[in-house]
Formats: structure tokens, C-alpha cells, sequence
């Protein structure tokens, strides 16, 4: 990717799962100037620095998204910025909405005005598949942080920063994700819970992820949102591939969640084109002058790309092959 070479990128909220290994990729593949982390929490980056080796071509901003000054330091000769910063837990957004709004949603507009300000060349913000139809807090912020971004791209591109949206599913190894919950009860012969049997999850690595935002970043002209093909999984299969002699137990659907998960909504398939690992979903307005493919082949309208109607599915074979890898 020629794009990267030589260049600043920094990352909001760098310290997380998905930071980390983009940050990985970014010094193992590519001849960067410096890779700028940006996240609230001391600990967090002196662990990582210390993860890294204290490479040279990394610096730490402490800072919070909800600080538009500090964005605007920190965004400083930047040339393309990854926004991975937001508050996720679904639950914890059901009880604190106004944090959420102040993070996910002002947060994400402060990001959009200080790379416009900075004159940052590229910003990719990562959504989630809950922000599809949503039906609860987190999803809706996630939304609506979609939304100011490709709606950047009014204000953005005239001062030569352009903006787009990677949104994808659960990631396998995050922090937060079921599966180290599931591996703790398992090694103590608990019962596993799981909110309902039927449901389904899209599922995707790390590493794939992190490629998957590098390339898009490169890919974009501004006002796409990319959307990853993808295998779902049923999430008592997951149950069984960590330990098919426990038991298992439903407790009902927690506060805002679905049964199943939802990428693209029957709605937004009509502005939906297809190219080989990805769906891209084009902006609904695009004065800055966006362009579809003369070639595009289109998702079938009306249709939804849904965790349970997928046609890619890993089996649970095929879970607790990832498993055993992922403990290599």
C-alpha cells in the first residue's frame, strides 16, 4: 500500500484490541514516518509501550475524543487517522445514554472537525453491525456516528479531507468478546449461559479486521461505508467448540440486544454494490461527486445482510480450529 509510505496515522482509542494489532501491521508492513496512538488511559499505553519495544516511530497522546483542543494537538501533521475510539458494552450504554452521546456521538463530531481543521488526508471510522437497524443506545450512537462522517465529506473534501465508514461484526479475541467469558467457565466446570439458543453473530479475527480497515483506507474516495463478507456463527456453537460437555442454560435476552445481527438493512441494499471480499454501501447524498463503478454489480434490493440469512457460515469444527490456532 504506497498510499502509507513515509507517512503520520494516528488512532483514536489505539489501545484496544483492534489498535494494537493494526499498530502491529503497520510497523511489521509498512515504512511509516510515525504511528501516533491516541487513548485515555496511562496504564494502558505505558503497557504497550513497553509491548513494543518503545519502537521510535510510535508517540502517545493522552486524551479524550470529547476534547476538540486536545484532537486538534494531537492531529497535527497527521495524514490519515483510523477512529477506533467509542464506548461499546450494550448494556452500559442501556443505563448511561449521556456518556455514550458525549463519546460516540460528540466525540465522532470532534474527530470530523479537527481533521478538518488539521487537514488530514483520510479518516476511517469503524462502526459496528449494530448500528444497522438498530434497537438499542450503542447501535444508535454508532449510527449516527456513521452518518456525520460520510456527511464530512461536504465540508471535508472542498479542504482536501475525505471520510468513510469500515463497519463489521464481532471480533473474535477483543476484548469484551464472549469467548474468554465462555474458556473461564469451561475451565471451572460451570454451566455456560447464552441469552437465547437461536442466536447468530457475525464473526471476524483481528487480523482480518485490521487488514480490512488498511485496505479500505487506501481504497476510499470518500463517503463509502465497507462492509466485510463475512461467516456467521450460532452462538451455542461456539458454546460447544470451547466445551461440548458442559451444560448449557438460557437466560433470556439481555437489555437492547438482537437475536441476530444485521450489516446492510433491506433499506440500504438499493444503494449496495458488490466487489469481491466486501459490500459497499454508497452515500445517500454525494455533492462532493462520488463515484459507482460504471461496472458495479448491485446487492439485491430488499434484501438484508443478516447474521442468521448469511450464506458464509463457520461450523463448530471450524470454531475450535480457530481456537486451537489462536492458543499456537
Amino acid at each position: 500500500m504506497n498510499l502509507l509510505q513515509g507517512s503520520s496515522v494516528l488512532i483514536t482509542g489505539g489501545t484496544g484490541s483492534i489498535g494494537k494489532v493494526m499498530v502491529k501491521n503497520l510497523l511489521d508492513n509498512y515504512d511509516l514516518r510515525r504511528i501516533a496512538i491516541f487513548s485515555r488511559d496511562e496504564l494502558k499505553q505505558s503497557n504497550m509501550r513497553e509491548e513494543f519495544s518503545n519502537d521510535r516511530r510510535l508517540r502517545w497522546f493522552l486524551g479524550d475524543i470529547r476534547d476538540l483542543t486536545r484532537l486538534q494537538r494531537a492531529f497535527f501533521q497527521v495524514d490519515y487517522v483510523v477512529h477506533a475510539a467509542a464506548l461499546k458494552q450494550v448494556d452500559t450504554g442501556e443505563y448511561n445514554p449521556s456518556e455514550f452521546i458525549k463519546t460516540n456521538i460528540l466525540g465522532s463530531q470532534n474527530v470530523v472537525d479537527a481533521a478538518i481543521e488539521c487537514q488530514v488526508k483520510r479518516v476511517i471510522a469503524l462502526s459496528t453491525d449494530k448500528a444497522s437497524s438498530p434497537i438499542n443506545l450503542y447501535g444508535a450512537t454508532k449510527l449516527t456516528a456513521d452518518k456525520l462522517f460520510i456527511s464530512a465529506n461536504n465540508y471535508g473534501q472542498p479542504r482536501g479531507t475525505i471520510f468513510s465508514v469500515v463497519r463489521y461484526g464481532n471480533v473474535m479475541g477483543s476484548r469484551g468478546s464472549v469467548i474468554p467469558f465462555f474458556k473461564d467457565l469451561a475451565a471451572n466446570g460451570k454451566k455456560i449461559p447464552i441469552t437465547d439458543v437461536r442466536m447468530t453473530r457475525f464473526w471476524i479475527t483481528l487480523d482480518v479486521a485490521a487488514e480490512f480497515i488498511l485496505n479500505s483506507l487506501s481504497l476510499m474516495q470518500g463517503g463509502e461505508l465497507y462492509v466485510p463478507k463475512i461467516p456467521s456463527m450460532k452462538i451455542v456453537d461456539l458454546a460447544k467448540a470451547i466445551s461440548p460437555n458442559l451444560e448449557i442454560y438460557e437466560t433470556g435476552v439481555r437489555p437492547g440486544e438482537k437475536l441476530h445481527e444485521e450489516m446492510i438493512s433491506e433499506d440500504d441494499s438499493r444503494r449496495t454494490y458488490i466487489l469481491s471480499d466486501r459490500y459497499v454501501v454508497a452515500p445517500v447524498i454525494a455533492e462532493w461527486g462520488f463515484q459507482i463503478p460504471s461496472n458495479a454489480i448491485y446487492m439485491e434490493e430488499g434484501k438484508a445482510y443478516r447474521s442468521d440469512t448469511n450464506e458464509l457460515w463457520l461450523t463448530e469444527s471450524d470454531i475450535r480450529d480457530y481456537l486451537a490456532r489462536s492458543e499456537e
